[in-house]
């Protein structure tokens, strides 16, 4: 659909021009001078958003000072820009012509001042030209008195187009090289025989180009001197660090645009040696998708009130996050970064109490409790189990090894052997209800790891057989066997909430009606917990006893108690103090943080959604729950009457007309427009990390960054070429990152050169 013009007098649309046209501001001052300057009567009346989606000025009306084009494809205007070159009478030589575009009328005074505006700027542009056909050094002089206006316009020099020429070469091979996934550096030292120098991936590459034709590096590669690297390793570290930035505030400024957004990390992970926390962002574009996007990595921090104040200050100053427009914040950690998370979470809410804590739809609750337990046999549990997953989907022979263990052992139960077999297949440890699963299993693994590890027909190498010995070592461990019995039997009371959450809409919000609940069978368990952990134990011993496993208590445990000759302790009220007890104790606690009276609001506010409006026969209250997100709203004092209109409109809807099941829905609903507040609350509460994404091409960052750590070798990774493979359709701007480059780093170019080495035992000096 093509663009129109709003500027009065003015006939120019998009289709038939090749200038670009802008939008009007959000911003309401900046909107009320583009207003008035375009001496419109009928936008007067007209919000900002309004304005902003609906009216266009062209590239015609504004300065050649306020634009920039910084690439072909793209031009944008400068932030103060303001449009000013209009005209404003010649529709008066035609009196009866119709107008489309009412213009406000202009007094007589107003007409005079323009004219002469319009007659002393074509003198001042006749002056400018004279002097700049004068002569060179006139031309020079107004650029140094006129400003940065007269410079922008100035041709290159040969000297400056060849540079920039070169430096976008290096660009393109950097960007290369981050999409496809190659890294930087080549072989390792002590792969490269005595008194050979073999370059590294990216001079491989410029090599490659050079031989392929590339001019300009050819040019640049014969005037530089043989001892030295074509392009350094300061180098590339700088244009990495342009290109990352370049290619994140592409999806920033569609975050930006959106307003509101909400916070995800995931478990930490390994880049080089470091630990670095991902980071991803949650908002709704143009179209009205959910979308979950990557945004870069964060290093991680041992205290959490330093990471606390890197993790604030990265998004908000270095990436320019406004965190007044953060509606959501969840973490997905492994065991032992939980409460380091958590405390970032607390600090962010202290400032920004709208930045609501919740858990994240790609991460089962169980899951997500299990991990947050801060008990030690609890957290080597969880790495064993996802070793043991883990060792058996490295090939598909052991998985059939595995399902010719549960054949037999199930032979009785065939249903039931399938099942299992199936969900081995799968990343079951993920799962709600993975400890249930575990404990069926546990037999068959153990069976399974006893006939790797004793294989007499060499069908396993060594590495294989040596793993099945550990992995099955600390299966049957008696400390195991009661710590995964006893998870399994607290974690039942909230494996069906659980699963509600990571359901359809309708059970996100019956779920919240549920948690009370669920917390008030917890506490039940913890006034008997005598009782509960009585049956958790002998289920725990016959279990092993079924395993032929023997009923101790840690060796750890068992030397300090000798050391100390204290009364003996058993077994049973031994981990019923170091295990069920703080278990309990710490999930309770857990979900009252994590579901805050705020949540449980927010969550209340999903009846907007017109499915569950009609299982609650349209009795519903939203307007009580969604005092939070008043500031949010651009008409707070119409709520009421709109959600009663709403309401109307669905309960006496055609009969042919489905209810919308899903917050996805509503938002693509034809007419949502028509109810702004509603629209408003929907955006804000589908950007919940809570609510999964309802169309999974939109969850496209937390795809890509697993296959990125799945595919690459640790000491290959790098957070720079992560982003550029992660958000590879991304489109980039090569002129933008070249002119970066070139502002922050042109006056150092000859400090980022290095002696080139010319021998692998130079290389290992110079290291």
């Amino acid at each position: 659909m093509p663009n129109f013009c709003a500027a009065p007098n003015c006939t120019r649309k998009s289709t038939q021009s090749d200038l670009a046209f802008f939008r009007f501001p959000r911003d309401p001052a900046r909107c009320q001078k583009w207003v008035e300057n375009c001496r419109r009567a009928d936008l007067e009346d007209k919000t900002p958003d309004q304005l902003n989606k609906h009216y266009r000025l062209c590239a015609k009306h504004f300065e050649t000072s306020m634009i920039c084009k910084s690439s072909p494809y793209r031009t944008v205007l400068r932030d103060n820009a303001v449009p000013t070159i209009f005209d404003l009478t010649s529709h008066l030589n035609n009196p009866h012509s119709r107008h489309r575009k009412r213009i406000k009328e202009l007094s007589e005074d107003e007409i005079k001042s323009l004219k002469e505006r319009k007659i002393d700027e074509t003198s001042e542009q006749e002056q400018t030209n004279q002097e700049t056909n004068n002569s060179t050094s006139a031309q020079n002089a107004v650029a140094e008195g006129g400003g940065e206006q007269d410079e922008e316009v100035l041709p290159l020099t040969l000297e400056e187009k060849e540079n920039k020429d070169y430096l976008k070469s290096l660009f393109e091979i950097l960007i290369l090289m981050g999409k496809q996934n190659i890294p930087l550096d080549g072989h390792e030292t002590d792969e490269i025989p005595e008194g050979i120098f073999m370059p590294d991936n990216f001079q491989a590459l410029l090599e490659c180009r050079i031989n392929a034709g590339d001019e300009v590096l050819r040019k640049r590669f014969e005037t530089t001197a043989v001892n030295m690297l074509f392009c350094s390793k300061t180098q590339q570290k700088q244009m990495l660090e342009i290109c990352e930035s370049c290619i994140r505030e592409e999806t920033l400024r569609e975050v930006r645009d959106s307003h509101f957004f909400s916070i995800v990390t995931d478990d930490v992970v390994d880049i080089a040696g470091e630990e670095h926390l991902p980071v991803l962002v949650r908002f709704v574009d143009d179209s009205h998708n959910l979308r979950e996007e990557f945004i870069g990595f964060l290093p991680y921090e041992a205290d959490a009130e330093i990471l606390a104040v890197k993790f604030h200050t990265t998004i908000t100053e270095k990436w320019g996050l406004n965190m007044e427009y953060c509606r959501g914040q969840a973490y997905i950690v492994s065991s032992g970064f939980s409460s380091k998370m958590k405390v970032v979470a607390m600090r962010l809410l202290e400032k920004y109490p709208q930045a609501v804590y919740t858990l994240c739809s790609s991460c089962a609750l169980n899951t997500w409790l299990a991990k947050s337990i801060p008990v030690v046999g609890v957290s080597v549990a969880l790495g064993i189990i996802e070793e043991v997953c883990s060792f058996f989907h490295r090939s598909p022979q052991l998985l059939v090894e595995l399902d010719s263990v549960i054949s037999v052992l199930f032979q009785n139960s065939e249903e039931k052997g399938n099942e299992l077999k199936e969900i081995c297949r799968s990343q079951w440890t993920g799962r709600h209800d993975a400890f249930e699963i575990l404990v069926d299993l546990l037999q068959a693994l153990v069976l399974c790891l006893d006939n790797i590890n004793s294989d007499t027909t060499v069908r396993w190498d060594n590495f294989i057989a040596g793993q099945a010995f550990v992995l099955g070592s600390a299966l049957v461990d008696f400390d195991f066997i009661v710590t995964v019995v006893v998870l399994k039997n607290i974690l039942s009371f909230t494996r069906a909430f659980g699963k509600n959450l990571q359901g359809q809409t309708s059970d996100v919000f019956f779920a919240a009606s549920s948690l009370t609940a669920v917390l008030h069978s917890l506490n039940e368990v913890m006034e008997n917990i005598e009782v509960y952990h009585e049956f958790w134990f002998e289920e725990a011993t016959n279990l092993a006893t079924k395993l032929d496993i023997e009923i101790k208590l840690p060796g750890k445990f068992r030397r300090s108690q000798q050391a100390n000759l204290e009364p003996e302790v058993t077994s049973e009220s031994y981990y019923k103090e170091v295990l069920s007890v703080p278990t309990v104790e710490h999930i309770i606690q857990e979900l009252k943080d994590i579901f805050s009276e705020q949540h449980l609001k927010a969550l209340k506010c999903l009846s907007l959604v017109p499915s569950v409006m009609g299982q609650l026969k349209f009795n519903t209250s939203e307007e009580h729950h969604a005092d939070m997100y008043k500031s949010d709203l651009p008409n707070p004092d119409t709520l009421s009457a709109e959600l009663h209109c709403w309401r109307i409109k669905w309960k006496h809807r055609g009969k042919d007309i489905e209810l919308p099941a899903t917050i996805y829905e509503a938002l693509h609903l034809p007419d949502i427009k028509f109810f702004p507040n509603v629209y408003a609350l929907l955006k804000v509460l589908c950007i919940l990390p809570v609510m999964k994404v309802e169309n999974e091409r939109y969850e496209n960052g937390r795809k890509r960054l697993k296959a990125y750590l799945r595919d690459t070798l640790t000491a290959h990774r790098s957070s720079n070429l992560a982003l550029l493979n992660i958000n590879f359709d991304i489109k980039h701007d090569l002129d933008l990152m070249v002119d970066t480059y070139i502002k922050l780093y042109t006056s150092k170019l000859d400090l980022q050169e290095e002696v080139l080495p010319t021998s692998n035992s130079e290389i290992t000096e110079n290291t």
